[in-house]
């Protein structure tokens, strides 16, 4: 498999992740304009999705490219998995943080 075509599944399996999570409106970004820069994966509110579903990541390259195509009110991110692996999320530890906060769990 080439690795567009890989990067489409990668994307289309984390869509249906997120959909099993609730998130119902979540899909592949750059299905509809395949503008650059998008986010790979939209519909989590004020996050930035990079998805790599590689098996040899480059995780500081992957934040990169993320905080690059991030707008001002996005958390970069990266949502991640090799094959036989769980789903991994990559973020700041500035953004983790907020979102904590946000979650009622720091006083």
């Amino acid at each position: 498999m080439n690795s567009r075509m890989k990067g489409k599944a990668g994307e289309l399996e984390l869509t249906k992740v997120l959909k099993g999570y609730g998130y119902k409106d979540c899909r592949r970004g750059q299905q509809y304009c395949g503008a650059s820069g998008d986010a790979d994966v939209v519909g989590l509110s004020g996050i930035h999705i990079e998805c790599k579903r590689v098996e040899k990541l480059n995780i500081e390259k992957a934040m990169e490219q993320s905080m690059n195509d991030a707008r001002m009110s996005e958390m970069p991110t990266v949502m991640h998995r090799k094959n036989n692996h769980p789903w991994l999320v990559t973020m700041a530890m500035d953004d983790w943080m907020k979102l904590y906060k946000a979650a009622g769990k720091l006083l």
